[in-house]
């Protein structure tokens, strides 16, 4: 990935797009089967010009409980895209919500006075309910839904990569019917910084002038995309993150841990006292954060399946 970087041919992507970059996104979108795509430094990012072109002032916009839109990207789609968040809870499964729920807060016909919902934002893997996934029969309920109530959708997903090896599905799959998707590629994939946007062209038009008001406008960003190409052609190794994964969870389960069986490359531990926890991971070199009620454990291309042995061997041993 480095060598590549290196060797990238470079543009000045503001001005006259880096020739590298716009490989990057031609060959993402036809990956994702939307009609366009643009790299932006970050996932949080992607999103928030998501969000910014599909609200009007006080709209509000629908996301399942614990999502990232909603809990890590630091009220953004309030402050900056001027959106009212609404969480739907989870019905049935960690990280669902239902078709029932959306249709009723996506209902019309209310006072002028109340709130509008313009906005049904889905997250396939769910990040805090564990990297759970959304299977294409719901998510194509869940936008036909939205479609019905008249509400746009769009899609964060920062680990579609592991959903779709999960499903054994191509990603595409997972975007049918959405009017906008963000994907990652510096989780899974491994690259060292860079999302992408996407949607229609006259969608990433306008994307590329927020971009650009936000700070994201880059100049030599084939540097950056070359890396994300790279990243790409990896796709197929997240299918071993998640089996780490699931390796890792029954090997604590083994130790007594109360485990949630993963999906895909996260694994959620409850525990009963968090900081203790982390302390003692922490003394053994195991990696982890802090989750409500327990830790969270996730693997990637950096972690072998020797690496979850040894980490086992640590966490007993501790």
């Amino acid at each position: 990935m480095r060598a590549a970087m290196a060797a990238a041919e470079v543009g000045d992507d503001v001005l006259d797009h880096d020739p590298t970059m716009r490989a990057l996104e031609e060959r993402a979108a036809g990956l994702l089967g939307v009609e366009a795509m643009l790299w932006v430094p970050s996932g949080s990012m992607g999103n928030l010009i998501a969000l910014m072109l599909h609200l009007g002032r006080g709209d509000r916009f629908l996301a399942a409980r614990g999502s990232h839109v909603l809990e890590a990207e630091l009220g953004t789609p309030a402050w900056l895209a001027g959106g009212m968040p609404h969480p739907l809870e989870w019905t049935g499964r960690p990280g669902r919500i239902s078709a029932d729920d959306v249709s009723a807060f996506a209902a019309s016909g209310a006072p002028y006075y109340a709130l509008r919902t313009a906005l049904l934002c889905l997250e396939n893997t769910h990040n805090f309910a564990g990297g759970t996934v959304t299977p294409p029969d719901h998510h194509a309920l869940l936008v036909a839904t939205a479609r019905e109530a008249g509400i746009r959708v769009h899609l964060d997903g920062a680990r579609l990569w592991n959903a779709a090896a999960a499903l054994e599905v191509p990603p595409a799959a997972l975007t049918v019917g959405v009017d906008t998707v963000q994907v990652c590629l510096s989780k899974g994939l491994g690259a060292p910084v860079g999302s992408l946007v996407g949607g229609s062209a006259s969608f990433v038009a306008e994307a590329r002038r927020v971009r650009k008001m936000l700070g994201g406008g880059v100049r030599q960003g084939g540097v950056l995309a070359a890396a994300g190409l790279v990243a790409l052609d990896r796709m197929g190794d997240v299918a071993a993150d998640n089996a780490n994964a699931a390796t890792l969870a029954a090997g604590l389960a083994d130790l007594g841990w109360e485990v949630t069986a993963p999906e895909t490359n996260i694994v959620l531990a409850s525990v009963p006292d968090v900081p203790t926890t982390l302390r003692m991971l922490d003394r053994v070199a195991v990696p982890a954060v802090a989750v409500p009620g327990g830790v969270r454990f996730v693997t990637h291309r950096d972690v072998s399946a020797t690496d979850i042995a040894e980490a086992l061997d640590r966490i007993k041993a501790g």
